[in-house]
């Protein structure tokens, strides 16, 4: 059989005379002829070591040639290699070889004495032994277990520990899709005071989570369990990720000890998330669940605000009597392998509870928020001071943590001129300022936001601050902005701040910092800087001559069923101050974009960047709960509001009042508008005039229908589902509509 060293055997003849030396491989032979053959590992690790040990002794002082004299006396052919399949006593023999090959010169005085090879050998073997050992007593617990006991007797579980951790961070509703192995902290959250909100889809409870951080600024917190559980939440996870929303998933996983083992729901689960979550652990002592979930926190919330995961396996959740039932036989069994058997999973118990409830810290860990230099504040305001017309475009980070929106109200009545682009977190601008005349607001009266013509004003501002926008598509990567325009962008993200710069635009300030802090320190370098009102004068014109062309078209006659056009300049005259949009849809919600403008800062959600369909239901459960005292709408689309139907159950049971308006035209229009003049086909495009509003009345909501033959009435209906929410109802406005021009050129690539 060929050894590690060379095929065949040992070979006779002068040919075989060589040396060994060191190589970057390790240490080989090298034969007279300039052939090599390469030493068996445990042989490199043997020959390496004396290689160093004599290369010492070279440098202290001579050294004898009796070692290897006492060597010799040991049957060896040496002028052959050392064949691979040699035993401990060849490997001293071994040691010899190396000896004589370091000592050719003879030396005049003695130094080590005889036999001294040996105790450094067996010193060698002892403490790679030693370490063995250690090492595996580590692994095993066993010094950790010397000074932390295992509570046997306690009822106590892993869940209690999630819910601590939560509540000490201000969690007020943990949203899930229960599963067996997630019910223990589904049940501590609830004594704990934390709202259990149970969803129909997993996918629904991250979008509420997500909108609970978007409208409170801290972490929306999520549970489902393992497997299909977790996989159903991808997308929604991907969208908070695209939406910086800082979002805690927590999810159930196979025990342990039978991971990759077969078990059922049992899947790669980190590996599916790390890509998607700023942070990823899997918890595998009772007694980590605390720290790991504080790290989590921290991280969703540190920088750029983002989900993350964390992997709770069912046996460091459920008690120890529970866990040992399952994991350890009623008694020991017979047999030397067995007993071995027996002690280990003993063993792998009492490490997974040692500790397990000692007190430890609960509450929130420092946050990581960058700020903006002093010296490049002092830049902008000199930029901004030199501004002939300047515009603000105020983007979702500027509403984050720890900056409250109300505080950034005095930029933009600074400078008369911002830039609303319809959204809130996560998209590409944020309504600051109610919209219509500032009722309700702090302060003076804000100027309104310029919300037509976005593109028109980019191009004729001579300054931009980009704060919180970045330049990808909904900016058309960066086009829209003049060559001849100061650019000053500040975003916490300095990958994304500079996303398609030098390629469409070049920022003059690029500033890596807190959105929000950076614009109040902004605010307080330019105290009594004024600029022209022409320019907030011609936006202000250019806004009324493209609202006024959306009138007349309100007023054209439509084929069928009545004008969404007409229809949402109604919603915006009926809706009220305090109340949230929540907009999940193509066609129906993109002209809705364009006639309802948002009530206030954090009063319109949209999916954002990644554009999900399927949103409208979790964000509205959220929202609602959020602010219980505030009305919110949601405007669907009716391929939209196919994801969210079911969730009107979700409504019913949990007493949320919502009220939804279907924008419903029968088809997937965004799509068809551009698919049937390019490709000449509407297929897969249509769908039908369904009654959505007797499928919500069949899950426990009310239902509401308009049409062509109520067509006078729709704020009386507007106003009967408001009445209706107020009374505690969910409600579903299923409003048939046609077909208009409103959009034509828009595209849904």
């Amino acid at each position: 059989m060929k050894s590690g060293l060379d095929s065949g055997g040992p070979k006779q003849g002068p040919a075989m005379w060589g040396q060994w030396k060191t190589t970057e491989g390790g240490p080989e032979w090298v034969l007279a002829n300039g052939r090599r053959r390469w030493a068996w590992p445990p042989v490199q690790k043997v020959v390496r070591l004396a290689l160093r040990t004599n290369e010492k002794r070279e440098k202290a002082g001579p050294v004898s040639r009796s070692v290897a004299t006492t060597l010799r006396t040991r049957e060896w052919p040496y002028h052959l290699a050392p064949p691979a399949s040699l035993g401990e006593r060849d490997a001293a023999v071994r040691l010899d070889h190396v000896t004589r090959r370091c000592h050719q010169k003879e030396m005049s005085t003695a130094a080590a004495p005889a036999g001294s090879a040996f105790p450094s050998f067996q010193l060698l073997v002892c403490g790679t032994l030693v370490a063995a050992v250690l090492g595996a007593a580590h692994r095993l617990g066993l010094f950790y277990r010397l000074m932390h006991k295992v509570d046997k007797v306690s009822i106590r579980h892993g869940g209690e520990s999630v819910a601590a951790v939560l509540k000490a961070h201000g969690v007020k509703f943990l949203f899930t899709l229960v599963g067996g192995h997630i019910s223990p902290l589904l049940v501590a959250c609830e004594k704990l005071g934390i709202r259990v909100v149970d969803t129909r889809h997993e996918v629904t409870a991250v979008f509420a989570a997500d909108a609970v951080a978007r409208l409170t600024g801290t972490v929306g917190v999520v549970a489902v369990t393992a497997g299909p559980g977790l996989t159903n939440t991808v997308t929604a996870v991907k969208n908070a990720q695209i939406a910086q929303s800082p979002v805690l998933l927590l999810g159930g996983a196979a025990s342990t000890l039978l991971q990759h083992r077969g078990a059922l729901q049992a899947i790669d689960q980190m590996s599916l998330f790390r890509p998607l979550c700023k942070f990823c652990a899997s918890v595998h002592r009772v007694r980590d669940i605390m720290p790991t979930l504080r790290t989590a926190m921290a991280a969703a919330q540190s920088g750029t605000p983002g989900p993350v995961f964390v992997e709770l396996p069912i046996d460091v959740l459920y008690p120890y009597f529970m866990v040992q039932k399952e994991m350890v036989p009623a008694k020991p069994p017979k047999g030397l392998m067995g007993r071995a058997v027996y002690w280990y999973l003993e063993n792998y118990l009492a490490n997974l509870f040692a500790g397990a409830w000692e007190p430890r810290p609960e509450g929130p860990l420092p946050l990581d928020i960058p700020q903006a230099s002093p010296q490049q504040v002092q830049r902008c305001v000199e930029i901004l001071s030199r501004a002939k017309r300047p515009l603000v475009v105020l983007g979702s980070q500027a509403l984050l943590p720890p900056t409250p929106a109300s505080k950034l109200r005095p930029v933009v009545t600074l400078t008369s001129v911002y830039l609303d682009l319809q959204g809130c977190r996560g998209d590409s601008g944020c309504p600051l300022l109610p919209g219509r005349d500032g009722t309700g607001a702090a302060g003076p009266k804000p100027p309104p936001a310029h919300r037509q013509n976005r593109s028109a004003a980019l191009k004729k501002a001579d300054v931009v601050l980009l704060a919180g926008v970045v330049c990808d598509f909904r900016l058309s990567y960066g086009r829209v902005l003049s060559r001849s325009s100061k650019i000053i962008i500040v975003n916490r993200n300095r990958k994304e701040m500079l996303i398609n710069s030098d390629m469409f635009w070049k920022p003059q300030e690029a500033v890596q910092g807190d959105v929000g802090s950076f614009v109040l320190k902004l605010v307080e370098g330019l105290q009594g800087q004024t600029w022209a009102s022409d320019w907030a004068e011609e936006l202000r014109q250019a806004d009324q001559q493209k609202e006024k062309s959306f009138r007349e078209k309100a007023m054209m006659p439509v084929s069928q069923h009545l004008n969404p056009v007409r229809v949402l300049q109604l919603v915006e005259e009926t809706l009220p101050d305090n109340s949230i949009l929540v907009v999940d849809g193509g066609d129906f919600v993109g002209t809705a974009a364009h006639l309802v403008q948002p009530r206030g800062p954090l009063c319109w959600l949209d999916p954002g960047a990644f554009g999900t369909l399927g949103v409208g239901a979790g964000f509205a459960l959220g929202a609602k709960l959020c602010r219980p005292d505030t009305e919110v709408w949601c405007l669907f689309g009716d391929g939209a509001f196919g994801y969210s139907l079911i969730e009107f159950d979700t409504f019913v049971r949990h007493k949320i009042p919502v009220m939804a308006l279907i924008g419903n035209d029968a088809g997937w229009t965004q799509i068809s508008r551009e698919q049937v003049p390019s490709l000449g086909s509407n297929v897969a495009c249509g769908l039908a005039y369904t009654d959505y509003h007797k499928a919500a009345m069949g899950l426990g909501a009310q239902g509401l229908l308009l049409s062509r033959e109520n067509e006078d009435q729709v704020v009386k209906v507007l106003r009967d589902a408001q009445q209706q929410c107020q009374d505690g109802h969910p409600v579903v406005v299923n409003i048939l509509i046609g077909r208009t021009d409103f959009r034509d050129g828009s595209i849904a690539v």
